[in-house]
C-alpha cells in the first residue's frame, strides 16, 4: 500500500481505443473525491490509429507538475502488451508493473472493460476506499454501460488480492 502522505506516481500505458483515457480520467476523480492534490498529463500517439497513449497521473497531500519523471513511477498499469518495453524505464527500482496478462482466462463482461478491470487491480494497491472508485465511475460511465463496468472492476479488485505487489 502507498503512503497517501506523499506523492503517488501511476503510469497508464496503452493504445488508442483501449480507455486509457478514461482510465487516466476515472483515477484521477477517484484521488480527487479522497481529497487529494491530482495533476494529469496525457501524450496522445496516431491515438485513433492505434498507436501509443500514456497517462501521467500524480496524486497526494501537494502534487506540484503533472509530468512524472523517468524512473520514478510507483506503478505502470500497461493496458496493452506492446506497451510494456516501451514505458518500463519509467518505473522505479521499487516500483510495481501490472500487465494485462494478469487476466489471462478471465471473464470480462465485455472485451472493452479490460482499462476498469485492470484498474480494479491497481486499486488493491493504493489506499483510496472503495467508495470513492464507485463514484468516480458513477460520475464518468454513462449509465447504459455503467453495471458492466462495475462488475468489469470488481473482477479485476478481486485478482488484486491474489497478486502479492507484483501484478
Amino acid at each position: 500500500m502507498m503512503n497517501m502522505a506523499m506523492v503517488t506516481n501511476i503510469v497508464i500505458a496503452g493504445v488508442g481505443g483501449q480507455g486509457v483515457i478514461l482510465a487516466s480520467d476515472l483515477l484521477s476523480e477517484a484521488a480527487f473525491i479522497a481529497g487529494l492534490d491530482v495533476k494529469k498529463a496525457e501524450v496522445h500517439g496516431m491515438s485513433q490509429r492505434g498507436g501509443s497513449v500514456n497517462s501521467d497521473i500524480r496524486f497526494g497531500q501537494q502534487v506540484w507538475s503533472p509530468m512524472i519523471p523517468d524512473g520514478t513511477a510507483d506503478f505502470l498499469l500497461v493496458l496493452e502488451p506492446t506497451q510494456g518495453d516501451p514505458n518500463r524505464h519509467r518505473l522505479s527500482p521499487s516500483g510495481t508493473e501490472i500487465v494485462p496478462a494478469v487476466m489471462d482466462g478471465v471473464q470480462l463482461p465485455h472485451p472493452r472493460t479490460l482499462n476498469v478491470a485492470m484498474l480494479g487491480v491497481l486499486s488493491r494497491h493504493l489506499d483510496l476506499p472503495m467508495d470513492v472508485w464507485t463514484a468516480a465511475m458513477n460520475a464518468l460511465i454513462p449509465a447504459r454501460i455503467l453495471d458492466m463496468n462495475h462488475t468489469a472492476f470488481a473482477t479485476g479488485r478481486s485478482i488484486g488480492e491474489r497478486t502479492s505487489g507484483h501484478a
